[in-house]
């Protein structure tokens, strides 16, 4: 199932513990993300948006990238696809997406000490 479209947040689960490991509790919102998905084959550009703030990636899955995090640093890592699942292990997190019924479901994933996993579920819009 093709990735590609517009969509906005529905719900979310552990999102102030998930910014309070990472040391972003400051950046928490109210706003309801929205995250926009153009995919052309492998490629992927990945955009999420609030009102006055944007982040946005591009990757092609199969290959190692440079990425940006929220907070702007750059990494390089590899962006794997299986089972219709995307994965990048991010400096403080390791994130997946996926699409449920035509929802936008993505996990990140805090391994250890912090252990915590945030789950977000956006609608097609």
């Amino acid at each position: 199932m093709a990735f590609s479209g517009k969509y906005e947040l529905e719900s979310q689960d552990k999102y102030e513990e998930f910014l309070e490991a990472i040391g972003l509790l400051n950046a928490k919102t109210d706003h309801k993300v929205v995250t926009e998905v153009v995919q052309d084959g492998n490629k992927f550009t990945w955009t999420q948006s609030i009102p006055n703030w944007t982040w946005s990636n591009t990757f092609s899955v199969g290959e190692e990238c440079e990425l940006t995090t929220m907070m702007g640093s750059k990494f390089k890592a590899p962006v794997t696809m299986e089972g219709g699942k995307i994965s990048v292990q991010f400096p403080q997190y390791h994130f997946t997406a996926e699409l449920i019924e035509d929802k936008l479901v993505m996990h990140c994933t805090i391994p250890g000490e912090k252990g915590v996993t945030f789950k977000r579920v956006s609608r097609r819009i």
